[in-house]
């Protein structure tokens, strides 16, 4: 593999500087490893919230022997730039959906199956059980390592400036943006729509352009995006959930004591718990506000979108794609999905 050289050099480099971090840290010294954490969401959201407390809490941990930089709302890159920077080194920490991460570590995309999970518990059930360590253990052979559990992203729901989504069949011939993610943008070809892959950044333009006539995500970011301006309707679809990733730099955390290790671990996967309160509670709030906001808010029937996308062959292709190991594991919470 070509990557050994430097795996070798950064080994050699941590086991020298390992010593003089155990001896400064002791004394209680100013900051002596300053990190970069890039998230891609607005300050507002419980993702940067719940982040800064964990990084306070590992500030105070290690005596201020660990600083971390908390660099929100995409401002040290786009998502394919982050996913690249850390694996690099330039950035320690990044918080990534598990729908994007999946161009780059295929397995983490099985969670966003459409309509594999129907409520929040089936959903924890399998990110903290074996569907999860099956995932943990894919981003450790792509060179990254996960940091604590999985965040909340939430459930993927529709918006649309021109028509009333409620069925399969309004989605055909929508065009509809949807991340850079294929299990996202074959489920909505699936229904017969037109998905199309625009940056996050450039979404609130695109809607208000009329370049596409709708998009999908959960509330709290369709709330913290304002996407309420441009978007006339917000259809409960619930189709894919989505999770929020925190990827390490491998040789940066290998780098710590670890000790530290251990109390960058518990932070962030203590904030992960509180976030996925945050999201939940929200999800409740935000349909209220987003009427109040002039969206109308339609209920659909989950089953009808599930069936059809049986129909369409995309259980089959996604089946193939994952492979029986990884498929098993969905299927023991989401039963069989056909």
């Amino acid at each position: 593999m070509h990557h050994h050289p430097i795996r070798r050099r950064t080994l050699l480099k941590g086991a020298a500087v390992l010593p003089a971090l155990g001896i400064l840290s002791r004394r209680g010294d100013a900051a002596q490893s300053t990190w970069k954490m890039a998230t891609g969401q607005e300050p507002s959201h419980p993702v940067n919230i719940r982040a800064a407390q964990a990084i306070a809490k590992i500030r105070a941990a290690t005596n201020g022997g660990l600083d971390i930089k908390l660099y929100p709302a995409a401002q040290l890159g786009t998502d394919k730039q982050l996913i690249a920077q850390i694996q690099l080194g330039g950035v320690q920490i990044i918080n990534m959906a598990s729908s994007v991460l999946a161009t780059t570590v295929p397995a983490a995309g099985i969670v966003n199956v459409g309509y594999a999970f129907l409520e929040s518990k089936d959903v924890w059930s399998a990110v903290d059980g074996a569907l999860g360590r099956y995932i943990a253990s894919k981003i450790d052979e792509h060179g990254m390592v996960q940091v604590g559990s999985i965040w909340e992203n939430g459930f993927r729901n529709v918006t649309s400036g021109t028509r009333p989504v409620k069925t399969p069949a309004d989605l055909h011939n929508f065009k509809i943006r949807v991340p850079d993610a294929p299990i996202l943008s074959s489920m909505f070809a699936a229904f017969g729509a037109a998905p199309t892959t625009i940056d996050f950044s450039e979404v609130y333009t695109s809607l208000e352009n009329h370049v596409v006539d709708g998009e999908e995500n959960p509330l709290p970011i369709i709330y913290t995006a304002k996407l309420y301006d441009v978007q006339k309707y917000l259809s409960m679809t619930q189709h894919a959930w989505d999770g929020y990733l925190l990827l390490g730099n491998k040789p940066a955390f290998a780098r710590l004591p670890k000790k530290w290790q251990e109390i960058v671990t518990e932070a962030f996967t203590a904030a992960g718990h509180d976030e996925r309160a945050d999201i939940a509670a929200l999800s409740q709030s935000l349909r209220k506000k987003l009427t109040q906001k002039g969206m109308t808010v339609l209920e659909v029937d989950k089953m009808a979108f599930r069936s059809a996308l049986g129909k369409a062959k995309y259980y089959a292709h996604w089946e193939r794609n994952f492979g029986a190991p990884a498929w098993s594991l969905l299927e023991k919470t989401s039963g069989p999905l056909k």
